[in-house]
C-alpha cells in the first residue's frame, strides 16, 4: 500500500493515531447573529499561556491537504501555537514550521513516526514539539495528512506489543514465497518451508527451477514473468508432487505483484493453497455426471459395459475389467452361485496402456473364476471389497490363477477394488479396478465412488439386457410371421430383404409376401403397421394371414383391400373394448396400416395393383427406364369409408417390380419425395443385375448405418408363359363332347412329353368338364397350362360354386370333385364377371418337370 502524500497517493485509510480521538472537523463559519459564538471577530481569543504544555486529553492536531494547506485546526493546536482556527485554516503549513529537524522537505517525509521539529508561535518565538503525520483522505477521496503535535517532554503513549510484518510472514502457515525480478527466492514462510521440505536459508537466492519439481516450476515461472511484466496478479491450478516423497496434490497458486512507492514491480509474491479435497470432490461429481450422461446410450449390454470402462479408466483406475454372468447373455435371469467355479463373460475392459496388455482374456471370452477369488465372493455376497496385493485374498487368487499372478508382478499392480454390478436386487456381474501407474492406493472414498458408478452402470446394463430379451422375442415373433422362403411359382423370379429398426422402440410391423394364385398368377404384397414392438408385430401377422386367406379365394385387388380395411377397423374396436375391461391393457385407438397388393398374370402379362396408403411400386422395363406404377392412392387400412381403385399395365417379360416400405425411402436426412427419387435412380442404373445383388446394393445405397424404421423390400422379375405352354379349347355345352375334350388333352400331353400324366389329367379334365356342362352355363372353356405343375382350368358362365359332398354307397354320382381333390395337389374356384373357373393343379413327375 502506498502512503498518502501531498504530491499524490492512494485513498487508503490511515492507521489509528496514538490518541483515541477523531481529528476535529474544520470550524464552521462564524455566525454574525450569535454574539456568543467564539468565532465572532468581536470576541478576542482567550489568553494562552505559552508555558502551558499541551493537554494530553485534547492534543494539538491539524489537517493538511495534498497542497500543503491547513484545512483543520484543533483547540489544542490553538493553545500550543496561539493561532486561532479562523486564522490557521487556509494558511500554508510551511508558515507554521520554523525547522523540520533536518529532513529537508518540510513535513512530507513524516510517515507516522515521531520526529522533533520547531514550530513558529504566533508571537514569533519557536516552540519545540514532537510531531507525527498520518496519511488520510477527505470525504471526496482526496489525499490529506493528520498532524499530531505533542511536547517533547510529554511521555510517548504506550505502544501495544505488536508483531512485525517480517515476523508475521515468517510464521505464516500458508505457503508464501517472495521472488525477485530474476525469479530468485527472497523470503519463504513457515508453510512454504514445511511443504517444500527445505529451510529458508537454503532456498534464499536460488532460482525457482531449483526449488520446484520440473513439471511444476515452468508454469509458476511463466506466471511470475507475466506478472512482473504486466503488474496484474494471476491465479492458476497446479497438480502434482512438490517433493518426491509427498502425496500428489492440487494447488491453487496466486502470483501477486509487490509494488514499490515509485509504482515499480520488482518482486512478486507466490502463494499456494492446497485445494486437493475440493478438487477431488468436483472431479468425483464430474465423473458421476459423465457416467450418467454417457453410459447406457445404446441399450446394448457389451457397449454399455464398455462405456463404463472408457469413462472410468485413468480418472479413477489404471485398468478395469467388467465381467457379467454368462447366463445373462442367454436371457436367463442371473442366479450366481456362492460355491464352485463361476463362468463370467468379459463384457468390457480398458487400460491407460495401449491395447490393455494387463488383460488375460478378450471381450466376449468366458473365464472360470475360482471359488476363492474376490470376484466370486463379491458375486455371492453382493458386497464390494478393497485390497492391496499383499492381502491374503489376493495372494490366494494368484495361487489359484498363475496367469493373473504373472500380470500382477509384471505391471506392478498394488491396489485392487472389486465392485458388484447390482440392479433390482440381482447381481449381474463384477467390475475389478486396479492401479499400477498411479502410486496412491485406492481409498475408502474411491470405493464409495466406484460403488456409485457400478450401481448406475448396473441399471443401464439391466435395461439393456431386458431390452435385448424383449427385442429378441419380438424379432423371433416377427420372423416367424414373415415368409421364411418364397413359394414356388412360374410368374416371377423374386428376392427379398427385411431389416428391423435399430432403435429402442423395437421392431415394427413391416411385412411382405409372395402368394401363388390360380391360373399361374402370383400376388406380391407389401405392408406396414404403424408403430413398433410386439403389438405391431402381432398385428402384422394377423394382417398377413388375412391377406393370404382373401387371396386364396381369388378376390380382386380392390375388394381384397376393402375386406382388409374392415378387419383392421374390427381389430381396433376389439383392442379398445379389451382395454375398457382390463385396466392393465393399454388401449390402441390409432391402429393404422398400409398395404400394396399387386397381381401379375404371366399368360396375359397383365399387372393389376391396388394401394391402401402405401408408396407405389417401381416398374423397370427390360431396357429401362424406371418409373412408378400410377396406382390410385387409397386411404390407409383402418381409416374406413372410402373405396379402393386398381391400376393395370401390361409388362414385357423381364420387367422388374419393386415393392417396399417407407423405411427404405424416408428418414431424418430426406423426405419421402427425395427418397423415392433416389430409389428410382438406383433401380434405373442396376435393373439388369441379379436380384440378390440388387437387394444388397439398394440397402447399402439408400439406408443409413442405423435405420430408424423397419425396412421390407421385395423385388420381382416377371416371366411370360409362351403360347406353346398354354392350350385353350372352347367346348360346346354337350355331354357327348367330353370324350373329345379328353382326346385333345391327351394329345397335348403327348406334345409336352408328359405321357405319364395322361391317366390323372384325363380323369380330372373329364370330371371338371362334365360338371361344367351338366351344372353350369355356356360358354364352357378348357385351358391347360404347363408350368412347374400342370394346371387344368374349366370355366363356365354360371356363378354357382361347386362343393364337395359325401356320396352314399349306392349313389351313382357325387364323387367327381372328391376324385379331383384326391388326384390334384390343390384345387379351387375363382369368380369373375362372366361366371366362374374351377381349377386343379396336378404335380408333374420329377424327371419331366
Amino acid at each position: 500500500m502506498r502512503d498518502a502524500t501531498p504530491s499524490g497517493g492512494s485513498g487508503a485509510v490511515p492507521p489509528e493515531p496514538p490518541v483515541p480521538r477523531d481529528p476535529p472537523d474544520p470550524p464552521d463559519p462564524p455566525d454574525p447573529a450569535d454574539p456568543a459564538d467564539p468565532a465572532d471577530p468581536a470576541d478576542p481569543p482567550d489568553p494562552v499561556d505559552p508555558a502551558d504544555p499541551p493537554d494530553p486529553v485534547d492534543p494539538a492536531t491539524a489537517v493538511v491537504d495534498d497542497r500543503g494547506v491547513v484545512t483543520g485546526w484543533s483547540a489544542g493546536a490553538e493553545r500550543l501555537l496561539g493561532y486561532p482556527s479562523q486564522e490557521a485554516v487556509g494558511s500554508p503549513v510551511s508558515r507554521l514550521v520554523a525547522s523540520d529537524g533536518g529532513t529537508g522537505d518540510g513535513l512530507a517525509a513524516l510517515r507516522g513516526t515521531a520526529t522533533t521539529a520547531l514550530f513558529r508561535h504566533r508571537d514569533g518565538r519557536s516552540v519545540p514539539v514532537r510531531v507525527r503525520a498520518y496519511p488520510s483522505v477527505d470525504g471526496e477521496g482526496r489525499a490529506q495528512r493528520l498532524l499530531v503535535v505533542t511536547s517533547p517532554e510529554s511521555p510517548e503513549p504506550p505502544q501495544p506489543d505488536g508483531v512485525t510484518g517480517d515476523e508475521a510472514f515468517a510464521q505464516c502457515r500458508l505457503a508464501l514465497m517472495v521472488y525477485d525480478s530474476a525469479l530468485r527466492v527472497v523470503k519463504a514462510s513457515a508453510g512454504a518451508v514445511r511443504e517444500l521440505g527445505l529451510r529458508e536459508e537454503r532456498m534464499r537466492g536460488r532460482h525457482v527451477t531449483e526449488i520446484l519439481p520440473r513439471h511444476l516450476c515452468h508454469q509458476v515461472a511463466d506466471g511470475m514473468v507475466r506478472v512482473l511484466a504486466t503488474g496484474e496478479p494471476e491465479e492458476f491450478r497446479l497438480r502434482g508432487r512438490v517433493r518426491s516423497d509427498g502425496p500428489e496434490r492440487v494447488w491453487s497458486v496466486t502470483v501477486s505483484p509487490l509494488v514499490t512507492p515509485a509504482g515499480q514491480v520488482r518482486h512478486v509474491e507466490v502463494s499456494a493453497l492446497d485445494v486437493s479435497e475440493q478438487y477431488l470432490a468436483r472431479e468425483r461429481l464430474a465423473l458421476l455426471n459423465d457416467i450418467s450422461a454417457r453410459v447406457g446410450s445404446t441399450l446394448d449390454v457389451m457397449r454399455t459395459a464398455q462405456e463404463m470402462a472408457d469413462v472410468t479408466v485413468e480418472r479413477l483406475a489404471d485398468f478395469i475389467t467388467i465381467d457379467l454372468l454368462d447366463s445373462l447373455y442367454r436371457g436367463v435371469e442371473p442366479k450366481p452361485s456362492g460355491t464352485g467355479r463361476v463362468p463370467l463373460r468379459r463384457a468390457a475392459q480398458q487400460s491407460v496402456l495401449r491395447g490393455a496388455p494387463e488383460a488375460v482374456i478378450e471381450p466376449g471370452d468366458v473365464d472360470d473364476y475360482p471359488a476363492s477369488a474376490p470376484p466370486v465372493r463379491c458375486l455371492a455376497t453382493g458386497r464390494s471389497s478393497l485390497h492391496t496385493t499383499g492381502d491374503a485374498a489376493i495372494r490366494n487368487w494368484e495361487l489359484a490363477d498363475p496367469g493373473r499372478a504373472g500380470v500382477v508382478r509384471r505391471f506392478g499392480i498394488h491396489s485392487v477394488m472389486v465392485i458388484p454390478l447390482r440392479a433390482r436386487g440381482i447381481t449381474l456381474g463384477v467390475a475389478v479396478l486396479v492401479r499400477h501407474r498411479r502410486a496412491e492406493p485406492f481409498t475408502h472414498d474411491d470405493l464409495l465412488l466406484a460403488e456409485e458408478i457400478a450401481a448406475r452402470t448396473a441399471v443401464a446394463v439391466d435395461n439393456a439386457r431386458r431390452y435385448t430379451l424383449e427385442r429378441g422375442t419380438a424379432l423371433a415373433l416377427q420372423r416367424s410371421l414373415l415368409p421364411s422362403r418364397l413359394s414356388a411359382q412360374d410368374a416371377v423370379e423374386a428376392a427379398h430383404r427385411y431389416l428391423p429398426a435399430r432403435t429402442r422402440a423395437g421392431p415394427g410391423g413391416d411385412w411382405f409376401d409372395v402368394i401363388p394364385l390360380s391360373g399361374a398368377r402370383v400376388a406380391l404384397v407389401a405392408g406396414d403397421v404403424v408403430g413398433h414392438g410386439l403389438r405391431a408385430s402381432a398385428t402384422m401377422g394377423r394382417l398377413r394371414t388375412a391377406v393370404r386367406t382373401l387371396a386364396d379365394v381369388d378376390l380382386p385387388a380392390d375388394e381384397l383391400l376393402t375386406h382388409l380395411d374392415d378387419l383392421v377397423t374390427l381389430l381396433a374396436a376389439e383392442e379398445e373394448s379389451t382395454a375398457e375391461h382390463e385396466p392393465d391393457v393399454e388401449a390402441c385407438t390409432d391402429l393404422i396400416a398400409t398395404c400394396l397388393y399387386v397381381v401379375y398374370d404371366p399368360v396375359s402379362r397383365r399387372c393389376t395393383a391396388a394401394s391402401a396408403g402405401h408408396p407405389p411400386p417401381v416398374v423397370v422395363g427390360p431396357d429401362g427406364p424406371a418409373d412408378f406404377l400410377d396406382v390410385p392412392p387409397g386411404p390407409p387400412l383402418g381409416a374406413g369409408g372410402l373405396p379402393f381403385e386398381t391400376a393395370e399395365r401390361v409388362l414385357p417379360p423381364g420387367s422388374l417390380l419393386a415393392l417396399y416400405t417407407d423405411g427404405l425411402v424416408q428418414d431424418a436426412t430426406h423426405d419421402l419425395a427425395g427418397g423415392l427419387a433416389r430409389l428410382r435412380r438406383a433401380l434405373g442404373r442396376a435393373a439388369s443385375r441379379p436380384l440378390e445383388e440388387l437387394c444388397d446394393e439398394l440397402l447399402r445405397t439408400l439406408l443409413p448405418a442405423q435405420p430408424q424404421d423397419d425396412v421390407a423390400l421385395l423385388l420381382a422379375r416377371t416371366r411370360a408363359l409362351d403360347a406353346d405352354r398354354v392350350a385353350t379349347w372352347d367346348l360346346p355345352s354337350d355331354p357327348a363332347r367330353v370324350a373329345d375334350a379328353r382326346a385333345q388333352v391327351l394329345a397335348r400331353l403327348e406334345d409336352w412329353h408328359l405321357p405319364d400324366m395322361a391317366f390323372t389329367a384325363e380323369l380330372v379334365v373329364s370330371e371338371l368338364v362334365t360338371n361344367a356342362i351338366r351344372y353350369g352355363q355356356p360358354p364352357v372353356q378348357l385351358r391347360l397350362i404347363r408350368g412347374t405343375t400342370l394346371l387344368c382350368e374349366v370355366s363356365d358362365g354360371s356363378g354357382t360354386a361347386p362343393h364337395l359332398r359325401r356320396a352314399r354307397t349306392y349313389d351313382e354320382g357325387g364323387r367327381g370333385l372328391l376324385l379331383v381333390a384326391q388326384l390334384a395337389r390343390r384345387w379351387g374356384t375363382r369368380h369373375q364377371a362372366g361366371g366362374k373357373t374351377i381349377w386343379a393343379e396336378i404335380e408333374i413327375p420329377g424327371p419331366d418337370r
